[in-house]
């Protein structure tokens, strides 16, 4: 929706939606777009459509994006977050027209020390489930192919962007907090949150979309210069324990209850990540807009709205109209 309202001819490709009901639907996302349904783990289909669109602009976000559905289906994980980076690589290699391709992966793709300090750029990959390791695994391919095949002869901007634990409405994925309590709290229930002490970088979408935007305008005037990878997180007082992020939600929503999971230790997740920002800051100029509290509000707000049957493409254009408004103030 940002892209077209910049102007950009927009074509994308996707899976069907994944839940019900789907941001995708309710904000009419097809509005205006070339919307392909397609799976990234079919390369050759994938490879026709990058032709077909003959895109200069590549932005790779397909993934399977859950912690705990790695652990049940790990090769999946692998497939999708791995060979699908693998498939859409080879698919900028035959299309000409592609100039920068800007690959999301993920702030857990670090090897986690649970350290205190924010991690940069050029710290060794790793992650010790299925999901957060296929990252680490995503941005050595990435790396690989831009050493390989995009450094000399075709020089096309390569970047990966690792953003911190993206929030914000329309989400409504299984096993994510703040998807878990808006089911909870409109049905009356009780939501039930494991590992409360883990601290995650958390930011709204628009801040990490915003970075993504300010990186690939930079690509557009020098795609080698701004290659590698970039972390795009929150200022430190907002990286957060989940048990805070569940307080501040509550009180946003009103009258809502949670409770620890009873088995939450049975499988491993990060206990403390934090990313470490300043070459983005230095760099891009970038730098998050929203607090945190402002953040939260604005996603109850969001989903208050949804369940009242509000027109939801004119929300999310008003509420990222806002976040426009304080970019230049």
């Amino acid at each position: 929706m940002w892209l077209k309202q910049l102007g950009a001819e927009v074509t994308g490709y996707a899976l069907e939606p994944a839940t019900e009901p789907a941001l995708f639907s309710i904000a009419n996302v097809a509005r205006g777009m070339n919307s392909v349904i397609g799976d990234v783990c079919e390369r050759n289909n994938l490879i026709q459509a990058m032709i077909d669109a003959k895109p200069e602009v590549v932005i790779h976000m397909a993934a399977q994006a859950l912690v705990r559905y790695s652990y049940q289906y790990p090769v999946e994980t692998y497939e999708v977050n791995v060979m699908g980076t693998v498939n859409l690589l080879e698919a900028v290699r035959q299309c000409d027209s592609v100039k920068s391709v800007l690959i999301v992966t993920s702030d857990k793709c670090y090897e986690n020390q649970e350290r205190q300090a924010g991690y940069r750029e050029d710290e060794p990959m790793g992650g010790y489930d299925p999901y957060s390791n296929s990252k680490g695994c995503a941005e050595l391919v990435v790396s690989a192919y831009r050493q390989s095949f995009f450094e000399n002869g075709k020089h096309v901007g390569i970047a990966t962007a690792r953003a911190g634990n993206v929030i914000g409405g329309g989400d409504w994925s299984v096993d994510r907090l703040i998807p878990d309590m808006v089911r909870a709290f409109t049905a009356g229930e009780t939501v039930v949150i494991r590992n409360p002490g883990a601290v995650r970088p958390w930011q709204h979408v628009f801040e990490a979309l915003y970075g993504y935007l300010l990186l690939l305008e930079q690509m557009n005037g020098n795609p080698t210069a701004f290659s590698g990878a970039w972390n795009f997180g929150p200022e430190d007082t907002d990286a957060r324990d989940v048990a805070w992020i569940v307080g501040q939600f509550v009180n946003t929503w009103g009258g809502a209850d949670w409770r620890i999971e009873a088995d939450a230790e049975n499988l491993h997740e990060a206990h403390l990540l934090k990313l470490d920002c300043s070459k983005a800051r230095h760099e891009l100029a970038w730098q998050p807009v929203l607090k945190l509290e402002q953040a939260i509000e604005w996603i109850a707000d969001w989903y208050r709205c949804q369940r009242d049957g509000d027109d939801m493409a004119a929300l999310s254009l008003k509420q990222l109209s806002v976040y426009q408004s304080r970019l230049v103030s």
